[in-house]
């Protein structure tokens, strides 16, 4: 039996649903100034993928890469929810924080 795509599945289904709450927190914390630092993140994690040996390995670090990529979108929606009310803002940031 090959369980490699059960555990590929198993892992994106883990990290997406990780990267909500990571983009909630960081929104919330450091506003969208904080995008280049997913973009550096899921290059790098990419980049590592590319050297892996391991097919599963590297689907999974593909995955969380990507991940991180689609957080960058998600945190810029996330800043448009937030002004409309969907989600608490950071009151010791204030209106310039997101900036």
């Amino acid at each position: 039996m090959n369980f490699d795509g059960i555990f590929i599945g198993l892992a994106s289904f883990l990290i997406i649903g990780a990267f909500h709450p990571i983009v909630i927190k960081a929104e919330y914390h450091l506003g969208t100034k904080v995008w280049p630092a997913f973009l550096l993140a899921g290059g790098i994690v990419l980049s590592f993928s590319l050297f892996l040996d391991s097919a599963v390995g590297a689907a999974i670090l593909g995955v969380l890469g990507f991940s991180c990529l689609w957080s960058i979108k998600e945190l810029f929606e996330q800043e448009k929810r937030v002004e409309k009310g969907w989600f608490p803002g950071n009151p010791k940031r204030g209106e310039s924080r997101r900036k």
